[in-house]
């Protein structure tokens, strides 16, 4: 159902035909970074919290940033404490490794990064473990019918410089 209900979602702005299916899996950032060619920053990940009155929220963030807990409980006022998988499954509809913003199973409050700021594309999954689509900010946003952005990631920053240095080399 997961990949289905994406691409029918996709279908209102007429961009199901852009999602990319990929013969390896694309379940962990690293393998997506790998099956598109790209660095695993660019990999927009979807990572689902609980929230309040048992409705989970989603935070979207650059591949290589981590959920940072005190900038979490500072932004939403409760602590940050992740699903599990079967939870996962419940509220988005889609399996662990194919979590995305987009024809999601239930209303969602969905949260942008401040992490995925500095690139100008990123490849969030599609509802499968070996799908992705490639969006600019604003697209991801609309798409994912985002709430707002937030800063509640670490790790990442500083990140460009050795992106741009990496681009330099090669």
């Amino acid at each position: 159902m997961s990949l289905e209900s994406v691409k029918t979602h996709f279908k209102q702005w007429n961009r199901e035909q852009d999602i990319m299916e990929f013969e390896t899996s694309s379940a962990t950032v690293e393998l997506a970074a790998e099956a598109i060619g790209v660095i695993p920053a660019r990999i927009a990940k979807s990572l689902s919290f609980r929230g309040e009155e048992g409705k989970a929220i989603l935070i979207v963030a650059a591949g290589d940033a981590k959920i940072d807990n005190k900038k979490f409980r500072q932004t939403f006022g409760f602590k940050a404490r992740m699903l599990n998988p079967d939870e996962v499954l419940e509220q988005t509809g889609h399996a662990i490794g194919g979590v995305c913003p987009f024809g999601l199973a239930k209303d969602l409050d969905v949260f942008l990064d401040v992490s995925m700021k500095r690139f100008d594309t990123l490849f969030p999954a599609c509802g499968s473990t070996n799908s992705a689509i490639e969006l600019t900010l604003e697209e991801l946003s609309q798409y994912s019918f985002a709430k707002d952005w937030v800063d509640v990631c670490k790790g990442w920053q500083g990140a460009e410089l050795e992106e741009k240095v990496i681009q330099h080399h090669k």
